[in-house]
């Protein structure tokens, strides 16, 4: 599949098997993150890769315990995989994934978030390539707004002054893999040199 394919087919999974993603392939995928963009080649964003299940499913619920439905530009997302938005009956922001990584980045740096989302991207089309689903979650520093939030940080060595930026769930796609939504039409436009002067 060559990169233009790669991009069109992967999709947001929201169903997970239980089956645990393969440590090289995991640390393939965090590679990737690591060589995505960065502002000025600062390299400053971490990937901190959670495999416990428990505290897979403590900060899954920390994350959805921090929605904020007032502040979303639309109610439904997916039927085939449906988030949060479409069925309050999930339990957790992480919908059963049993890798996720978190994606730190410094809090006091301007481009913070979209380093940290440029990393996420390259995580999430690696993913895609090995035949992994994936999904890219946010809500990372309201996730870790409290003292075990900290605490957890602590002991994974996340330099002070960094925050939680994202997350990519990282897993097989439990059922059929969705199919592709057609496009919005109007998404973009081309500004070509005047001719008039």
């Amino acid at each position: 599949m060559n990169i233009f394919e790669l991009i069109k087919y992967r999709r947001s999974i929201r169903k997970y098997e239980e089956r645990q993603v393969d440590r090289n392939d995991l640390e393939r995928i965090i590679e990737a993150g690591l060589y995505a963009p960065n502002a000025g080649g600062g390299q400053r964003s971490m990937i901190v890769a959670v495999r416990d299940p428990k505290q897979v499913e403590t900060i899954g619920k920390m994350n959805l315990g921090k929605m904020d439905r007032s502040r979303l530009a639309g109610s439904y997302v997916s039927k085939e995989q449906p988030s949060i938005i479409d069925d309050p009956t999930i339990k957790s922001g992480f919908y059963g994934a049993p890798t996720v990584c978190v994606v730190f980045a410094q809090a006091n740096f301007l481009y913070s978030i979209p380093d940290a989302f440029c990393c996420a991207e390259n995580m999430v089309l690696a993913a895609t390539a090995l035949g992994i689903s994936s999904c890219i979650i946010a809500r990372g520093e309201e996730t870790f707004d409290s003292a075990y939030g900290q605490q957890l940080m602590e002991q994974w060595g996340v330099p002070r002054g960094y925050v939680a930026r994202c997350f990519v769930l990282l897993g097989y796609c439990k059922g059929d893999y969705p199919t592709e939504k057609p496009r919005r039409q109007g998404r973009y436009h081309i500004i070509e040199e005047s001719k008039h002067k």
